[in-house]
Parts: C-alpha cells; sequence; structure tokens
C-alpha cells in the first residue's frame, strides 16, 4: 500500500506541476476516459478471467485509488508531452518509451507488499508490453478528437 500512496502522490504531483498543454475540460476527460476505459479492461481480464489484481483477487474498496486516481495522472503527462505535429518515428519512439518505463513501473508494483499492490495471473510483463501502445494510442486519439470537438463549438 505505501508504493500506491507514494505513486499516487508523486504521479499527481508530476501532472499538475508540469501540465502546459491540457485545459481544465480536457483534464477531466482524460481522467474520465481512463476511468471507464481501465474498469472495462479490468473487468474482463481482471475480474472475469482473474489475469491480474490489485491486492487480493476479487473486487475491494482499496482497488479504488488504483481505479481513481493512479492511471489518470500518468495519462494527463503522456498527453502533455506528446510530441504532436513532430515526424512519425519521433511520436513512435515516443510511445516506445512510455512502454518501457509503463512495463518497467508495472514490474515494481508486483514487488511484495508493502510496496506492490498488483499481482498477476496468467499475464505477464510481455502482454502488457504488447498491450500498452494500444492504450496510449487510444488515448491520444481521444484527446484528439475532444480537441476537435472543442474547436467545432
Amino acid at each position: 500500500m505505501l508504493g500506491l500512496i507514494f505513486a499516487i502522490i508523486l504521479f499527481n504531483l508530476i501532472a499538475f506541476t508540469t501540465n502546459k498543454r491540457l485545459t481544465k475540460n480536457q483534464i477531466v476527460h482524460i481522467w474520465m476516459f481512463t476511468i471507464a476505459f481501465q474498469i472495462l479492461v479490468d473487468l474482463f481480464i481482471d475480474a472475469k478471467y482473474h489475469g491480474y489484481w490489485y491486492f487480493t483477487k476479487g473486487i475491494e474498496l482499496r482497488d479504488l485509488p488504483t481505479l481513481i486516481v493512479l492511471i489518470p495522472p500518468v495519462n494527463m503527462i503522456f498527453v502533455n508531452g506528446f510530441p504532436f505535429g513532430e515526424l512519425l518515428y519521433k511520436r513512435v519512439f515516443y510511445i516506445l518509451c512510455w512502454v518501457t518505463a509503463i512495463t518497467f513501473y508495472e514490474a515494481v508494483t508486483t514487488l511484495p507488499e508493502p510496496w506492490g499492490y498488483f499481482n498477476h495471473g496468467w499475464w505477464n510483463l510481455r502482454y502488457s508490453a504488447l498491450v500498452n501502445p494500444f492504450l496510449l494510442v487510444s488515448v491520444i486519439l481521444y484527446y484528439k478528437w475532444i480537441c476537435k470537438i472543442e474547436r467545432s463549438e
């Protein structure tokens, strides 16, 4: 639990002190999209297929911080630093750097408590490394869609 609390404080502090791009509306959109998307993915991989879980198998109240205040600021940091308008190889490199960092962080979260809070069933880091680029691209596509909507109003 200590590792989770530390990560929540650190990620939120970085997200809100380094934000130069995102408006309040965009922050709320990214935050809510992240929560909804994460709950949808976790519903199947965690709850139905037991691929991974937080703390213990099953849904518990102490799982809520991981769903509500851990990943959304990470997505804020990711979008805020994304090299929009740069060459494709720079955008791909940025995503690959993030996939590496996220996969490393996931490995750290599997340490024993009190530092770790994440457990693998049949899921492993290779699956995460393969799936995370698609998740990150979906955040970028959602952000671009929100920006398009804002421009049309």
